[in-house]
């Protein structure tokens, strides 16, 4: 199977189902698999520890999670026009990965939702990228050959799905099906590559 990391923070519930619809665009490709994978809220104080399984929605990531992946999404809401500490946080810590070049040629997309029409989507999208690239990961975006990129009113850059969630307002049909063809393409690309064609 090609398993394709679906790795993310959510506070409020929206970047957690941005992840979902990806992971059903990576399971519409025969043979792909969608890992789910969420982190810890950080604390302002100290470093608190987690439960091990967190309450409800997705697992807790590894490590281990980001070795064994032949693709990754990452997905986090805005925090002031870049990602959010926990997700920081846990990027920092793969230090060992970088070192081993485990990521490296493998294909990556990034996804983000945020509060207000000008929060800064499209420089946290670009800010997300920053690390996959330094771990040698091939960065895939959403090519205006996706028909709804261009016909989405609400959420959607070629620099990878997003969405504004003013006033609780819930993902879009073509926000939905924009995930979804990141999950795709990820899984498609990644399947080539691990096939070597």
């Amino acid at each position: 199977m090609t398993k394709i990391l679906i790795l993310y923070f959510s506070r409020h519930g929206t970047t957690a189902e941005m992840a979902n619809h990806i992971a059903r665009g990576v399971e519409l490709v025969d043979g792909a698999e969608a890992i789910l994978r969420t982190v810890p809220d950080v604390s302002s104080v100290c470093e608190k520890v987690a439960a091990s399984i967190p309450d409800h929605g997705a697992p807790y990531a590894t490590l281990e999670d980001l070795k064994i992946c032949d693709g990754l999404a990452l997905g986090s809401p805005t925090h002031f026009g870049n990602m959010a500490a926990p997700l920081k946080y846990f990027i920092d810590s793969t230090t060992a990965i970088w070192f081993s070049g485990a990521l490296s040629g493998k294909p990556a997309g990034v996804f983000t939702s945020t509060g207000s029409m000008h929060g800064g989507q499209e420089s946290t999208l670009l800010s997300m990228m920053l690390p996959l690239m330094h771990h040698g990961m091939l960065i895939l975006g959403l090519p205006y050959t996706e028909t709804t990129l261009r016909e989405t009113t609400s959420g959607g850059t070629p620099y990878g799905p997003s969405h504004v969630s003013l006033n609780n307002a819930v993902l879009s049909d073509q926000e939905k099906k924009l995930c979804r063809a990141l999950g795709t393409r990820l899984a498609k690309t990644a399947q080539c590559i691990k096939q070597g064609s």
